[in-house]
C-alpha cells in the first residue's frame, strides 16, 4: 500500500492491519468491537508488556519492520512460556508519525502475526496513536492448562540449572551490526529475529521446575533474578557452556571474549531454569550449573568466583552493555 499513515488516517490504517491477521480457536472476538474475548479454560491468565522504542530498541537501518515486528513477539511471548504457559493472544499499542509510511506498521503487523502463529496464539487488538517516535507496546496474555505458574522464587538448594535456547547470540549480532557488517548472517538475525523456544517453557513446568525465567537481560542478570527471589547462591559452570566457532571469530574480530556475550548478553530468550536433581530432562536442555545455600558470596557465581565483567541490559543505562 502507498502513502502514508497520515494521508490513510486513523481508521485507514486500523482497517489496513487488522486485515493482515489471522486467528486461532483460542479467539472468541478478534479486533473490531470494543474489547477482545479470548478463552481461558485454566480461568487463570498469565499477562505480560513491553515497550520498544526507536532509537533505543531498534534501528530501522538494522532491521525491517517485520523484523521489529518478530522481535516485539518474540520477547513478549517468551515471558508467557517462562511462566509455564501456553502463549494465546496478542495486543498492541503502536505510536507512529503521520509522515510514515504505511508499509512499515503494516509489515510490523505482518511480524507479528508470524511470531504469534509460530507460538500458537493470534494477534487480537489494540490502539494505534500519532506521535514523534515510533514506539511498539506489546501486552500478550497466556493459558497455564491447569498447571501452577513456574515463578523466580522456587529455587532450593541442590536443584541443577538447565537452560535451552541461543546464548550470546543476539549480543554477538548487535557487536556486527554496530562496527557496519552484516554477516555472519545467523547471529545478525539472531538480533534481528530471536527465536525463543515457546515449548520448553510449559514442557519444564510439566517436569517440575522449581523456577523459570526467559533470558532478556543476559544469564547472570536474570540467574540473578531467580537467585534473589528464591534467596540461594546459583554458580554456573564455565565449562559447561559450548560457544560455536562463528561466536569465536567474531570475538577475535572484534576484540571481545564471547564468554561476555554468553553471560551477559541479552534479547536472546532462551529459556533457564531450576529442575530438582534427580529430573531427567530432554536434550534440548543443557545443564549448566547449580543452587547452592546462600553465602557471603554474589549471589551468581561462575565457577566459585564473582563475574566481575560488566554485562547484562538495564534500560536506564547509558548504553546497552
Amino acid at each position: 500500500m502507498k502513502g502514508t499513515v497520515g494521508e490513510l488516517g486513523e481508521f485507514g490504517l486500523i482497517r489496513e492491519l487488522t486485515s493482515r491477521l489471522t486467528t486461532t480457536p483460542a479467539v472468541r472476538v478478534g479486533p473490531g468491537d470494543d474489547a477482545a474475548v479470548v478463552s481461558a479454560p485454566d480461568r487463570r491468565v498469565v499477562a505480560s508488556t513491553d515497550v520498544l522504542v526507536e532509537g533505543r530498541h531498534f534501528r530501522r537501518d538494522w532491521s525491517t519492520a517485520y523484523d521489529v515486528g518478530r522481535k516485539a513477539a518474540a520477547q513478549n511471548l517468551a515471558d508467557i512460556a517462562a511462566m509455564g504457559a501456553v502463549p494465546t493472544a496478542l495486543l498492541l499499542g503502536l505510536v507512529v508519525p503521520a509522515e510514515l509510511p504505511v508499509t512499515w506498521p503494516s509489515e510490523l503487523m505482518d511480524g507479528l502475526r508470524d511470531e504469534c502463529q509460530v507460538a500458537g496464539a493470534a494477534v487480537v487488538g489494540g490502539d494505534v496513536v500519532r506521535g514523534d517516535t515510533i514506539t511498539v507496546s506489546i501486552t500478550a496474555l497466556g493459558d497455564l492448562r491447569n498447571q501452577e505458574p513456574v515463578m523466580r522464587g522456587g529455587a532450593q538448594p541442590g536443584d541443577i540449572v538447565a537452560v535451552t535456547g541461543w546464548l550470546g547470540w543476539s549480543a554477538a549480532g548487535h557487536a556486527v551490526l554496530s562496527r557496519g557488517f552484516r554477516s555472519p548472517r545467523a547471529f545478525v538475525e539472531a538480533h534481528r529475529r530471536p527465536e525463543p523456544p515457546y515449548h520448553a517453557g510449559p514442557a519444564a513446568a510439566g517436569l517440575g521446575a522449581t523456577a523459570m525465567c526467559d533470558v532478556s537481560d543476559g544469564l547472570i542478570a536474570d540467574l540473578g533474578h531467580i537467585a534473589e527471589a528464591s534467596k540461594v547462591r546459583i554458580d554456573v559452570r564455565f565449562g559447561a557452556i559450548d560457544i560455536p566457532s562463528q561466536m569465536n571469530d567474531i570475538g577475535q574480530a572484534v576484540g571481545v571474549d564471547p564468554m561476555q556475550w554468553v553471560l551477559t548478553g541479552g534479547e536472546d530468550h532462551a529459556i533457564v531454569a531450576t529442575f530438582p536433581p534427580d529430573v531427567k530432562l530432554p536434550a534440548r536442555w543443557k545443564v549448566i550449573g547449580e543452587v547452592l545455600n546462600p553465602s557471603a558470596l554474589p549471589q551468581v557465581t561462575v565457577d566459585g568466583a564473582p563475574w566481575t565483567s560488566q554485562g547484562g541490559w538495564d534500560h536506564f543505562g547509558d548504553i546497552e552493555s
